[in-house]
């Protein structure tokens, strides 16, 4: 069982109850539930409302879509994430020539994202954020026009078994979430 971290001060518990699991059960997602997350998303606030978000997804379901997703990923972040039910791919849409660039697009889609984090919480969901990606892969298999810029790759669903991971991934699922303490992040 994973332990819970301590906290300094009170904060909600969904908030406390938002991790990111690296061990997924097999149960799938409908597609209610999936669009009920990027519904939530939608409603983020974002600069001018220009709402920059887009997002590629697929079940896992031996689809091509969720394969090129899965193929989008480092070899580490594969090893764990092709048990996920769902994979999605976030993209800043940011515009250039004649039209208003949005320069926090990247901040607004990070508000998106915390918003989906937030209902999948309130739905019992897990959602894992990561880096390792190949933009160039992203943008090779979906065609993905320049003035999208794939930011993060999420997997989505309910924590599964840690023992089916690679030793490295159990410790790393297993180990106390940690944070630096609130004074170091307080500049002023």
């Amino acid at each position: 069982m994973k332990q819970r971290p301590i906290y300094d001060y009170p904060i909600d518990e969904i908030i406390q109850k938002r991790w990111s699991p690296r061990a997924y059960a097999p149960t799938p997602l409908s597609d209610e539930q999936v669009l009920t997350l990027l519904e939530a998303a939608r409603w983020a606030a974002s600069c001018m409302n220009t709402q920059p978000w887009r997002f590629i997804w697929a079940h896992n379901d031996g689809s091509e879509k969720y394969q090129k997703l899965l193929s989008c990923l480092v070899e580490g972040n594969q090893a764990w994430a092709k048990q996920a039910p769902v994979l999605i791919m976030a993209l800043a849409n940011l515009p250039k020539g004649g039209g208003f660039c949005n320069q926090w697009a990247a901040y607004d889609l990070g508000l998106a994202i915390g918003n989906l984090t937030t209902q999948a919480s309130l739905m019992d969901l897990y959602v894992h954020n990561m880096a390792g990606f190949s933009e160039e892969k992203v943008r090779e298999l979906f065609e993905i026009d320049a003035q999208l810029k794939p930011v993060i790759m999420l997997t989505v669903g309910h924590p599964g078994d840690a023992s089916l991971l690679s030793d490295f991934n159990q410790q790393r699922e297993l180990k106390v979430q940690e944070r630096k303490p609130l004074e170091e992040l307080i500049l002023f």
